[in-house]
């Protein structure tokens, strides 16, 4: 048992995307054209496993025949061949790793020890130099290394007893040098100044030395990422200087002086800082009674409104709570940890505040990824690399955890090689009743809930606090958090529980600065025991437990009664949970490690956040703006054609569905409009809209939430910038049908370092009175944000960033989606009013934005698109290619309407029979432009582009950096009939109601969607949850199982991603469990003595698959020969509408579908091939056993990959068993409903739930 085993496994050439893709990588990026192969190989050491267990998880666990070779202890290689193997660093969390152990674990060896590295095979004639190129793109030192090739004696790990934590002798009478010299010793972020306000606090306070803990308390606790600190400085003098738009900034200026002295006046802390200026808007309206909606709660975990939604006909209060959240700093040095954990803690801001997570959206800034790796920076990660692994990141947790991502845009500029800008926006939505919002009173207990505190993290808070330089990059490695979405996914479920949420106090979520922070903001006294707080693994000291930020952490306040009833609850969802915390009467922080007091702080100087810090902003007002790219002038153009092409191929511009479709939009059955729209699904949709997420009864009820941003306006005016960023967030809002007066917003600021530069301090005083004075313009406030300040790297700053985000509620039956309709219909340019400096009139935008929506509800207006700086014709192009019509351009509109700047403007559809409506009603800032065609084309006096063209140009642009094609061969098309049957299956064991059970494992994610699905087809749903946290959870949940499946009729397998999708393969734990001879022998009783059904979707699918169930009807397991599902031929994740075409009428499932019909269904997933031989495809075909395929609008099968997506053979979607009663699918029927992707053309409903409902009656 205890010896070291190794493995090698290797996918077989026909799927070896991975490898393909890195070689042609290291040909076409790198140059190493001197390269004929490279393999792809993943190497697992394995200990404590029996030798049974060991030869059973070969097939299954670590590989799987159909599709991989493995090899034992020694992999073949050539002489010459370069050979690398990388692993993550010690500490690092591995999914691959844990989802290996939990599925070992179900086999009975629950102490394996399972590492995992990827070695990596390259053949050819190369240098070393060639071979650093290579490893340098295999290998990010930040959170990986170079494995060793030997096997190790032993994988466990052993660790130091860490000594008792240092106290700073003699730190309170160190002079000012001496602790100067200390300062710099321990790398702080905090300021000097901060440095010696702590030392006068112990030594007149105190009166002893601090510990070491304590100082690292207390740099995280005033962190600038904790306690914006930034944003808290005062401004004892703000210079506007000599320019042309110097009176209107000293105008706004004036207008926000006046505002402050009148509600802030002499207040204690009410000075001017970037803080009053981002908060005084909302203040003041809510004093003047225009904010009323605001919820009022001393938890601060996201932006919170109370709205009034119809559930089932009758109104109820509901909290819809937004946040916007970033992870610049993390992103930049480890892409897909930091972008994957940007995401995580957005969704667990408003998670804390007991709402559930329903939607998000993803806004990057970087610089052109198309740049040479030649060209990187020293130090820096090449921008190629950062954006797609942050891309791979970010969707990769939220495609696990199950959040619908209904928008996602990549944002260009130079600047952003200083620091890559992540930001991750999300929505969250409960009753109001069943959310308490109470104090922390003495005597509470305060529970750690969810993952368990390693080092990853740790500094992450004081990490991106700072500005970076080549030399520190090196030193970041432990501030980066690696996600754990299964873990982050039971959180979730938990707290969508009334009978839970209904017994939490008080939540805070595990952030920046860990324990000392989470906890620590929970109530003013607190004695904390770092003894009790769980540990990934030993040797961590009292510092390391207080400050590590490992994610998926939540931090409880209940009273003491309840607390045995919240850890059940916990332990029903399979998450640990345990009190570390009581609440004391005594303000202060109080921590203990090993039975000593470690940290002994008066909440009064916690509070401080550090030395009060003041300095003098310098605004510069540009001159009137010269050149093209410089605020609001237009482009010199001499060739519409060539310019029309320019404009739509930019950088900023141009398609980027290869980076969208990694994205999953439709999960949760609530997204309203998906990505890409319109019968081609093409046109780009500028805001993401969703059903508020009621999981019991329907409502009406929508939100919608866009953004704006233009690094360009932005580095030319940050007033400008700001100002034209809201008026975007909220033009595009409105231009779906939103009423902007019930919108709010939430903003993020990110700026370069600040210095002792009054110049640097006026960018972010620009812009937030920019954002002050389109708040009060318009009275739509800002209830939140968030500030990054540390955007520099050496002496590159990013550009000045404020990007807005608009939330409203509205109602589904007024969302208007963006492509275009019908020809003959007007189209129309509405625009921004402006004054001499370029500024908005804000009547006139507020009568726009009426009139607009007022022609929206009445249908006069029936598609718009909001323009940007680079004009209206891509606009007009992105309307077009959704629907394949095109348009006819009025010759008198000008080079100027069409190209130049048009922040915020609109384009505008107007039916034919409405356009008298539409001259009465609309302002006069507006311009004709021409009408809708039904020729693909667009006409421009005696020019004309096709559509084609127009759209080639879009899409080409970024294709080589987000593919949407692979380069892999096409697989054969076979021809085959529609399979008719006429003797069906009929059921000899009627049911009038009958009962479904839905497994819950580790990584699940489509439970509450198919359970939905089925009661509202009839049915009764049974779910439960794998619990595996021990043996004896693993022994209890297969007798929960099975007597699951004996009671019920049928078995559905839902989507998900099993364990992480990991070890390296699909639905492997799912499989795994139910080859458990208890729970494999009630599934068989089921279906063969029971006349069951069993359907498996999308990862219930692929378990299917793996345990044989389809084809076979029965557990089987698979061989060599048996049909599978692999990874997509483009390797990556593919989320997106398809069209499928039923083939064969033989399985219940498919009774209430048409035989030939076409359904527009979503799919997302990263192993959705479906491969079989040829041999056995044929077969298949031959007994009715494929069902449905993909196919064109038209019901046309195609082997072309915008329609067969992933690759598979014969383009085949899913299968039967022989009897038809168990039915596996890749595409998602169970995510549609009412006004659910409504910019989707065509039939979305198979009637597959109501079928196998039928089926028992």
């Amino acid at each position: 048992m205890g010896s070291v085993r190794r493995l090698y496994v290797e996918k077989k050439k026909e799927f070896a995307v991975e490898a393909e893709k890195l070689a042609a990588e290291i040909k076409n990026y790198l140059g190493l054209t001197n390269v004929s192969d490279v393999r792809v190989v993943v190497r697992y050491d394995v200990e404590n496993i029996s030798d049974d267990t060991f030869e059973r998880a070969i097939n299954g666990v670590f590989s799987e025949p159909p599709v991989d070779n493995y090899y034992k202890d020694k992999l073949e290689v050539a002489d010459n061949d370069f050979v690398i193997s990388v692993e993550y660093l010690p500490g690092q969390f591995d999914q691959r790793a844990d989802s290996a152990e939990q599925c070992i674990a179900l086999l009975g060896d629950s102490d394996a020890i399972v590492k995992c590295a990827s070695t990596y095979v390259i053949s050819g004639n190369l240098t070393d130099e060639d071979k650093n190129k290579i490893k340098n793109i295999l290998v990010n030192p930040i959170d990986q290394r170079v494995a060793e090739e030997n096997v190790p004696a032993t994988l466990e790990m052993t660790y130091a007893t860490p000594g008792d934590v240092e106290v700073l002798e003699g730190f309170i009478g160190l002079n000012r040098t001496q602790l100067e010299e200390k300062y710099n010793e321990l790398s702080l972020a905090m300021t000097f100044a901060d440095f010696k306000l702590i030392q006068g606090y112990f030594l007149t306070k105190e009166r002893r030395d601090p510990s070491i803990t304590e100082i690292r308390v207390l740099d995280t606790y005033w962190s600038d990422h904790c306690r914006h600190t930034t944003f808290a400085t005062e401004l004892k003098k703000i210079i506007v200087n000599v320019g042309y738009y110097k009176s209107a900034i000293e105008r706004i200026l004036r207008e926000y002086t006046r505002d402050h002295n009148k509600i802030s006046g002499e207040k204690k802390g009410k000075y001017v800082s970037l803080m009053d200026m981002a908060t005084l808007a909302a203040k003041k309206q809510i004093a003047e009674g225009d904010l009323t909606d605001q919820e009022k709660t001393d938890e601060i975990n996201a932006c919170s409104i109370i709205a009034p939604i119809m559930v089932d006909g009758v109104e109820e209060e509901w909290l819809i709570n937004f946040k916007n959240e970033t992870h610049n700093h993390p992103t930049e040095i480890e892409p897909f940890g930091g972008a994957a954990t940007c995401l995580g803690g957005a969704i667990r801001d408003p998670l804390s505040g007991r709402t559930y997570v329903y939607q998000a959206m993803r806004i990057t800034g970087a610089a052109d990824p198309r740049t040479s790796i030649d060209d990187t920076l020293n130090g820096k990660l090449p921008q190629r690399k950062i954006v797609t692994e942050a891309a791979h990141g970010y969707s990769s947790y939220g495609n696990q955890i199950g959040l619908a991502t209904g928008l996602v845009k990549e944002i260009y500029h130079p600047n952003f090689v200083a620091k890559h800008m992540e930001l991750g926006a999300v929505l969250g939505a409960a009753k109001r009743e069943n959310v308490m919002r109470e104090t922390s009173d003495p005597g509470n207990i305060i529970v750690l809930l969810g993952g368990r505190t390693g080092r990853d993290g740790i500094g992450g808070a004081t990490g991106s606090s700072k500005a970076h330089t080549n030399d520190s990059i090196d030193e970041c490695g432990a501030e980066v958090q690696k996600g754990n979405a299964p873990t982050e996914r039971k959180i979730q479920r938990l707290f969508r529980r009334p009978e839970v949420t209904k017994l939490i106090r008080k939540c805070n979520d595990f952030g920046a600065g860990g324990v000392s922070v989470a906890v620590g903001e929970l109530a003013d006294g607190l004695l904390i025991d770092l003894d009790k707080v769980t540990k990934k693994y030993e040797g961590l000291d009292g510092t390391e437990l207080a400050i590590s930020e490992s994610q998926e952490r939540m931090a409880v306040v209940l009273d003491k009664n309840d607390v045995d009833t919240f850890l059940s609850y916990a332990s029903e969802e399979n998450l640990e949970a345990t009190p570390i915390a009581e609440v004391t009467k005594e303000k202060r922080l109080v921590m203990k490690w090993r039975d000593k007091v470690i940290v002994d702080i008066s909440r009064e100087f916690l509070d401080t956040n550090g030395a009060h810090q003041k300095t003098t902003a310098t605004i510069n007002s540009p001159s009137e703006p010269l050149t093209y790219g410089e605020g609001f002038v237009a482009p010199e153009v001499t060739s519409f054609k060539d310019q029309w092409l320019k404009t739509v191929s930019d950088l900023n511009n141009c398609s980027q569905r290869g980076l969208v479709e990694r994205f999953d939009s439709s999960i949760g059955a609530g997204t309203v409009t998906m990505p890409y729209g319109g019968k081609n699904m093409a046109t780009e949709m500028q805001s993401m809209i969703s059903k508020v997420p009621v999981l019991h009864g329907t409502t009406d009820a929508i939100t919608y939430m866009s953004y704006g941003y233009d690094p360009y306006l932005s580095s030319w005016s940050p007033l400008h910038g700001s100002i034209y960023a809201i008026l975007e967030s909220l033009s595009k809002i409105v231009a779906n049908g939103a009423d902007y007066r019930k919108a709010h917003l939430s903003l993020q600021e990110y700026f370069g370092k600040m210095t002792d530069d009054p110049e640097r301090w006026g960018l972010p005083t620009a812009a937030l009175l920019g954002a002050y004075s389109v708040q009060n313009g318009l009275k739509v406030a800002a209830i939140g944000g968030k500030d990054s300040m540390s955007g520099t790297f050496e002496d590159i700053d990013v550009p000045p960033t404020l990007c807005s985000f608009a939330v409203a509620v509205g109602k589904e039956d007024e969302v208007v989606t963006p492509e275009l309709k019908q020809a003959g219909n007007l189209l129309v340019k509405l625009y921004i009013k402006k004054d001499d400096y370029d500024l908005p009139v804000y009547e006139r935008v507020a009568l726009l934005y009426h009139d607009i929506y007022r022609m929206m509800l009445n249908g006069t207006i029936v598609s718009a698109y909001v323009a940007d700086r680079q004009g209206i014709s891509a606009a007009i192009s992105k309307m077009a290619f959704g629907s394949g019509l095109g348009v006819e351009l009025n010759d008198d509109v000008s080079y100027a309407n069409l190209f130049a700047p048009s922040y915020a403007d609109f384009v505008v559809e107007i039916p034919a029979d409405r356009e008298k409506e539409f001259y009465r009603i609309g302002n006069n800032d507006r311009v004709i432009l021409g009408r809708v065609i039904e020729e693909p084309v667009i006409k421009y006096k005696d020019e004309t582009l096709t559509l084609d063209e127009v759209k080639a140009a879009w899409e080409g642009t970024l294709e080589d950096i987000y593919p949407t094609k692979s380069k892999m061969e096409v697989s054969e098309n076979i021809e085959a009939p529609d399979y008719s049957e006429k003797d069906i299956y009929i059921c000899k064991n009627k049911v009038a109601k009958p009962r479904v059970f839905i497994p819950v494992f580790p990584g699940t994610n489509c439970e509450y969607d198919t359970a939905r699905a089925f009661e509202l087809a009839g049915a009764e749903t049974d779910i439960r949850v794998f619990k595996n946290l021990t043996a004896e959870d693993i022994k209890g949940s297969v007798e929960a199982f099975t007597e699951g499946i004996n009671n019920a009729q049928i078995v559905m397998f839902p989507g998900g991603f099993s364990a992480g999708d990991e070890p390296e393969g699909s639905a492997k734990f799912f499989a795994t469990a139910f080859r458990n001879e208890k729970m494999s022998e009630a599934v068989n009783k089921l279906l063969n003595e029971c006349d069951g059904l069993a359907l498996g979707i999308c990862n219930g699918f692929q378990a299917l698959i793996k345990l044989g169930l389809v084809p076979n009807g029965k557990i089987t397991g698979q061989d060599v020969n048996a049909p599978t599902l692999t990874f997509n031929t483009i390797d990556r994740h593919i989320a997106k509408h398809v069209y499928t075409r039923v083939v064969s009428n033989k399985s219940p499932w498919l009774a209430g579908a048409d035989l030939g019909g076409v359904y527009a269904q979503p799919v997302s997933h990263g192993e959705g091939r479906f491969y079989a031989s040829v041999e056995v495809a044929k077969e298949l075909f031959a007994n009715g056993q494929v069902a449905t395929r993909y196919c064109d609008a038209d019901g046309n099968i195609s082997m072309d990959e915008a329609i067969n997506i992933n690759g598979s053979v014969a383009a085949i979607e899913g299968i039967t068993s022989k009897d038809g009663r168990v039915f596996g699918k890749m595409a998602h029927p169970e995510r549609i409903g009412k006004s659910v992707a409504v910019n989707i053309a065509g039939n979305q409903d198979m009637k597959i739930f109501e079928s196998g409902v039928k089926y028992f009656k």
